[in-house]
């Protein structure tokens, strides 16, 4: 332990603790911009110097360690006026366009300055005339707003391992943008929006298609219908001043209503739908030998992406269910319109998603078309959302709950926890046990995939059968599990899992590039808790129980891993090129 003073005011933590995080154990707040805490200090932005009594020169919190004995000055004269100057350097490099940027409240700069009482310019601005890069329909970079924080690329680079950005150029003209200078778009990115959830400004964001609902809602001809994932249940109060974890179903549903949509489903039922089809695939798998094992879960589109472009010698392994996304808008477009007497072609699906590359996963041809329409035709995120709740006047947190619509809207617990890593793995294991034994499991909870750990491992018994799951988070933990597998089938070893699970961003769902900002562990525990008590409080906890999925398959689907769920519920991958030319 290392024992110290920080203004003043003893403190004692482990060997290795750095300034910052000491000084937050006494309360005392040291302003940053490049830190994160998912990430490793870089030093990069010169807020956070401090001094060390005795010591000539300023050194900086995030990255230095705190020592036996030291005695930390935060916040003396010196020190803000550097800080002050910093910052101002740092605007002179910016765009003067809070206004109209999307970060606007939700900025770590403009707050900075704001706690600085920074006024006026100081320094002559330079700010580079360079466009957008609006080649995505997932993510727009506004290369003028970026303070060359490094945030971004590092979260590209050692957390996702996509390598899609890089900085260029040196000096003044240091610049963020796609390695090679090529557009979003023709680089690695698989668009899972982990870039945006950790920068500071408005240098990275979603595309916004707020507009784009609004006046579909606007328009007579068009009947709104909305999904909402559920993820978001338990993230888009923190947009509302909330704790994050605290569940909003019901007062979803009727916010929904109130904005004009005309019935409102929700992405768990149809979480359940894709459990009832990929347990069927693993025991077709697994124990009727039909395919190639480990299965690979394939909800999250960014995996989709990664896998199609950098592991494709495992596209035989992957699920051919859909995500739930679509599965519910091909549903809603055939089954629901049909039960209804309603014209699929005006029927207008919006997705209310956590993740910036569901509004990707549109321009997958394989998967869009399977109703004879566009399935799904808009993805917002949950901040897209919480700015049209907020504009549209209603007191969100004042309203009264409500239910989802009775066709495609109930859902289990299995469903629910989709959210968090993990949570695909337990539901599709609940089912598939009982698939395989025709009973229940004693206890429905698999401690073995949750938590925040990168990759976990379980083993369960399924009729004296020995399956080995894994699950993986983050994209950069993806290479060790499937490597294994590669060696495995290298050596004619026995296979180390039968099932895998993974999903792009760390926490999974929880964790979505569209989720509201400040992301950090402490946070996806909280949001994984309460989807994790959202399952325990529901009566049917397993994806085969919910009634409306079973009556959609005696009313429509006919079986499971059969003709018609085959044409509107799974779909097909294909190698793409790393770069798109």
């Amino acid at each position: 332990m290392i024992k110290a003073r920080i203004n003043d005011l003893p403190v004692e933590v482990p060997e290795g603790t750095t300034i910052l995080e000491a000084a937050r154990q006494v309360q005392v707040c040291i302003p940053t911009l490049c830190k994160h805490k998912d990430l490793l200090s870089t030093a990069a932005c010169g807020i956070c110097i401090v001094r060390n009594k005795g010591g000539g020169k300023m050194i900086r919190a995030c990255c230095t360690p705190l020592e036996n004995d030291m005695e930390i000055s935060t916040h003396d004269r010196d020190i803000v006026e550097v800080r002050r100057s910093t910052l101002e350097l740092i605007l002179s490099n910016h765009p003067q366009a809070c206004l109209t940027c999307g970060r606007n409240g939700e900025c770590e700069l403009q707050s900075l300055a704001a706690d600085f009482n920074i006024d006026q310019e100081t320094i002559k601005r330079y700010v580079r005339d360079t466009p957008p890069d609006t080649s995505t329909d997932s993510i727009v970079i506004d290369f003028v707003k970026c303070i060359k924080c490094g945030r971004c690329i590092q979260v590209c680079q050692e957390m996702q391992n996509v390598w899609a950005l890089s900085f260029l150029e040196r000096g003044i003209n240091t610049r963020m943008a796609p390695a090679g200078d090529i557009t979003l778009a023709e680089s690695p990115c698989v668009k899972c929006g982990q870039c945006s959830a950790h920068c500071p400004t408005g240098a990275i964001v979603e595309k916004d298609e707020a507009p784009t609902v609004w006046q579909a809602l606007y328009d007579p001809e068009k009947i709104c219908v909305v999904q909402i994932a559920p993820s978001v249940r338990v993230t888009v109060g923190e947009a509302f001043g909330l704790p994050p974890g605290t569940n909003l179903t019901r007062k979803l549903y009727s916010a929904l209503r109130r904005l004009g949509f005309k019935a409102v489903f929700d992405t768990n039922f149809s979480a359940d739908v894709t459990i009832v089809e990929e347990a069927s695939e693993f025991i077709e798998r697994f124990a009727h030998k039909r395919g190639e094992l480990p299965l690979i879960t394939s909800c999250c589109p960014s995996w989709t992406d990664f896998m199609e472009k950098r592991h494709w010698d495992f596209i035989d392994n992957f699920s051919t269910a859909k995500s739930p996304q679509q599965m519910l808008g091909a549903l809603a477009k055939t089954y629901y319109a049909q039960k209804l007497g309603i014209d699929p072609a005006k029927l207008y699906m919006v997705s209310i998603m956590p993740c910036t590359a569901k509004k990707y996963e549109l321009s997958r041809t394989e998967e869009m078309y399977a109703s004879g329409f566009k399935d799904v035709d808009v993805v917002l995120t949950t901040r897209e959302l919480a700015r049209m709740l907020k504009q549209s006047g209603i007191d969100f947190l004042a309203l009264p709950d409500a239910e989802p619509d009775s066709i495609l809207g109930d859902y289990t617990g299995a469903g629910t926890i989709f959210g968090a890593t993990g949570g695909v793995m337990e539901a599709a294991v609940r089912t598939a046990y009982f698939y395989a034994t025709g009973k229940k499991m004693e206890k429905v909870e698999l401690e073995a995939v949750r938590g925040l750990q990168g990759v976990k491992e379980g083993e369960l018994n399924i009729n004296g059968a020995k399956v080995r799951v894994a699950v993986a988070h983050g994209l950069a933990n993806v290479e060790q599990v499937l490597d294994r597998v590669r060696e495995a089938r290298k050596t004619g070893a026995e296979l180390p899992y039968h099932f895998i699970e993974v999903m792009a961003c760390p926490g999974g769902c929880i964790g979505g590039g569209g989720q509201p900002y400040g992301v950090d562990n402490e946070r996806r525990r909280l949001r994984a808790a309460g989807l994790y008590q959202d399952d325990r409080d529901r009566s049917l906890r397993c994806s085969h129980e919910n009634p409306e999925v079973v009556k959609v398959y005696e009313e429509f689907l006919g079986k499971p891993l059969g003709h018609k769920a085959h044409e509107l519920l799974h779909t097909r991958y294909t190698a793409r090129p790393l770069y798109k030319r």
